[in-house]
């Protein structure tokens, strides 16, 4: 059986405008090969609800499961929530069960549950909360889609409660190998390489230190075994075993 599929959607003018460096897609990428999860695409839009909801649909549409993060805050340019239910045709509004998340919350630490952080418990008809351990307002999953926040360490928390809900497949696993030569001196062994293993992943990454070049290869699979033989094969066609 193949591993399911996934997609990320990153929302923000910060990203785009370069002005914030987005971290979430390394984390989630790593821990989705945990699972067995492969991350096929990755998007970036800005917060425009066209571009948002056309995102959302072809992406849920194509892939098992879409992580979306940022734009489910409390301010006017938040609109995450109210695309992604547009995008199935769901009506939105404030939920009790959100509402009373956040009310515990605020009333714990002495803040005021004003209009504007009420709209963090605006839910989709239809989706189920994502639990958030670091500042309680919730994320939620409709159909296929998990809604989580931009701020790095709320995002590692959602996802830390979406995956274990989610089926994987089998962990995909890597080794490197260090080459120090050009990849003009490698491409053909390595193409001869991809040939007799069509069935792994296989990269070339190239680096300059102190003015040589060289390349880490990088194999990646589910079959460890499989994975190991084809980097002794490497190794021994380039020499080094």
């Amino acid at each position: 059986m193949t591993n399911p599929t996934a997609a990320m959607l990153v929302i923000g003018d910060e990203i785009l405008s370069g002005r914030t460096r987005d971290a979430n897609m390394f984390h989630l990428a790593g821990e989705l090969s945990k699972r067995g999860i492969d991350l096929n695409e990755v998007r970036i839009v800005s917060d425009d609800r066209d571009a948002i909801i056309a995102a959302v649909t072809a992406l849920s549409q194509a892939y098992d499961n879409v992580f979306t993060s940022g734009g489910i805050g409390p301010t006017h340019d938040d609109i995450t929530a109210d695309c992604i239910a547009a995008a199935f045709g769901a009506s939105i509004d404030v939920r009790d069960d959100a509402r009373a998340i956040l009310a515990e919350h605020y009333a714990q630490t002495g803040a005021e549950l004003n209009e504007a952080r009420l709209r963090m418990a605006r839910i989709p008809d239809g989706a189920t909360l994502i639990d958030n351990p670091v500042s309680k307002a919730p994320g939620f999953t409709l159909n296929n889609v998990h809604v989580m926040a931009g701020v790095p360490s709320v995002f590692q928390a959602m996802v830390a409660t979406v995956l274990p809900l989610i089926t994987g497949g089998q962990p995909l696993l890597s080794q490197t190998l260090r080459v120090d030569r050009g990849e003009g001196e490698i491409a053909a062994p390595l193409s001869a390489l991809a040939e007799d293993y069509a069935d792994l992943s296989i990269g070339c990454y190239p680096f300059q230190k102190n003015g040589a070049f060289g390349a880490n290869i990088v194999v990646r699979g589910t079959d460890g075994a499989r994975v190991e033989s084809a980097v002794a094969a490497l190794a021994h066609k380039l020499g080094l075993a």
